[in-house]
């Protein structure tokens, strides 16, 4: 599948049924398009099975509750949803979005309870997040933003408006010749990269970034408890930025980065080492299982 988002061949599962993809449109008062009441999921199927399926439509539900709306299918019925567009896609390898919000309706300004919540998904093809940088480490820029304080934004919510500051931080980045971006805390300390959670590796132990103020991601507790039962101590703990320069190795984790090396941060240089290799490795055969 090639070609702008908007238009291309297939179809989109939107509110019960299946449309054709160019079809699959919404208002321009759209209540989601101006106060980002939004939340969605990134999905990864392999072999015709989407990993950890069930985990991603409970959340998906989940963020929706913390925005202050309620998905209108059972975790049940978007498990079915998914199926039934991945089999409409032909598709055995791909990536699955899954995004709900509130439409147009009778409300039009911040509060928006009348209106309705809608709900679509749909499946293309997409390699590896950061190309190449998944055998030779990603280069990684450090954003000027922070991830808020919990008190000021639903932060273990999966939901659109809390990916502007990502999205700027990513473009900032990528102007530097980098594929991505760090980013600190409303505190100072290392927090997360802008769409996937980050581990780091020093004299044969794992540390990571404790989730109290960002999404603790899926792919994320999946790698700890495959690194646990390795016998390897992960922990999840405050990181300051002064220790970047103790760690031997790094890597990101995420539905779309997977487990990718990274090779710098800053001024910061790691190596791709053999434990970075060895739980890429893993996760690669785990997922294809």
């Amino acid at each position: 599948m090639a070609g702008a988002y908007d238009d291309r061949d297939g179809v989109i599962w939107m509110d019960g049924k299946l449309v054709p993809w160019r079809d699959a449109n919404v208002h321009i008062l759209t209540h989601a398009l101006h106060y980002a009441s939004s939340v969605f999921e990134g999905e990864r199927a392999y072999h015709g099975k989407i990993f950890k399926s069930f985990e991603h439509s409970r959340r998906l539900k989940k963020s929706a509750q913390m925005i202050d709306f309620e998905v209108p299918y059972s975790v049940e019925e978007i498990e079915a949803a998914k199926a039934l567009i991945l089999r409409e896609s032909g598709l055995q390898d791909a990536y699955v979005r899954a995004v709900a919000w509130r439409g147009a309706g009778p409300d039009m300004g911040v509060a928006s309870a009348r209106n309705p919540v809608r709900m679509a998904i749909a499946a293309w093809e997409w390699g590896a997040y950061y190309g190449d940088a998944k055998f030779k480490g990603a280069k990684l820029d450090i954003s000027k933003w922070k991830r808020p304080s919990p008190e000021t934004i639903p932060s273990h919510a999966k939901a659109a408006g809390l990916y502007m500051i990502c999205t700027m931080s990513k473009h900032t980045a990528e102007a530097k010749g980098c594929s991505d971006a760090m980013m600190f805390d409303y505190r100072g300390y290392v927090a997360e990269a802008t769409g996937a959670n980050i581990f780091f590796v020093r004299d044969g132990e794992v540390h990571t970034p404790l989730p109290d103020c960002f999404l603790n991601g899926i792919t994320r507790q999946t790698v700890i408890e495959m690194l646990k039962q390795r016998g390897i101590e992960v922990k999840e703990r405050h990181i300051m930025p002064d220790e970047l320069e103790s760690f031997e190795q790094c890597w990101l984790t995420g539905t779309a980065a997977e487990v990718t090396p990274v090779g710098q941060i800053g001024d910061y240089t790691f190596e791709v080492g053999s434990l970075t290799r060895e739980i890429s490795e893993a996760y690669e055969k785990m997922v294809r299982a």
